[in-house]
């Protein structure tokens, strides 16, 4: 009988901790989508996202914005910038530490408008979209950390969970502080740029066609050295005609 009551009484406890365990687990996701939510921080950049958290098989650990060269990029928020520096992988990039928590980083950028340590306003202009470092073309490549950036990045987190869920081709404008509030809604897009993935057998001038555009234009809103292009490649087409 003792040996009855002990075993109840134990299962009665490992009841009370695996409850306390659940209880205290989901609190801290609340408290986490909280802080998420809680953020009110503005979107980095005009332009169409290109690529989003997770691709490329789990490794793109942030979401593409392209956009004309030299397209503004500002802060998401107030902070100090961590690094400011050049990369062979993100090219000119600038890491913002927040008080909050969290890193932010912009990447790929034409040029760098802080320096470390200096502290940023929110919506500050701190670069302006390039195509450096591994790049297929002008955009901004933003990741977020928490805590702190590390080269294994174990720390991102998705961009969409704090700026509200987007897609591929989709319209987003700097300031906004959701994507779902920045969605362009038009049904006549003739003059409205595009993201174009380049096709096997794709040449400059069969695109430029297709889009009634020019070849030079082209080139220029992608900072193309040549003609060149690859299976892949996106490419900004802008100023086509009607």
């Amino acid at each position: 009988m003792i040996e009855y009551v002990k075993r109840l009484l134990l299962a009665i406890l490992m009841t009370i901790i695996l409850a306390a365990l659940i209880i205290g687990g989901k609190q801290s996701i609340a408290n986490a989508e909280e802080i998420y939510y809680d953020l009110n921080w503005e979107l980095p950049t005009n332009g169409v996202i290109s690529d989003i958290y997770g691709s490329r098989h789990g490794s793109h650990k942030g979401i593409d914005i392209a956009a004309k060269m030299g397209t503004p990029i500002h802060a998401v928020d107030y902070g100090v910038v961590s690094q400011s520096y050049f990369s062979d992988t993100y090219g000119n990039v600038v890491f913002i530490k927040h008080s909050t928590g969290f890193e932010t980083v912009y990447a790929h950028l034409q040029t760098r408008e802080v320096k470390k340590g200096q502290q940023v306003k929110k919506g500050e202009m701190i670069g302006r979209m390039g195509n450096t470092g591994k790049s297929s073309g002008p955009h901004l490549h933003f990741e977020i950390h928490k805590h702190q950036w590390t080269v294994t990045k174990e720390n991102s987190i998705d961009p969409f969970v704090i700026f509200g869920y987007g897609k591929v081709g989709q319209h987003i404008f700097a300031g906004n502080k959701k994507i779902e509030h920045a969605i362009e809604v038009t049904k006549d897009v003739s003059h409205k740029p595009i993201l174009y993935t380049v096709k096997d057998g794709d040449t400059l001038w069969d695109i430029a066609e297709k889009y009634n555009t020019k070849i030079s234009v082209i080139i220029k809103s992608n900072n193309l050295s040549d003609e060149k292009i690859i299976p892949g490649q996106k490419l900004i087409i802008s100023n086509r005609s009607s």
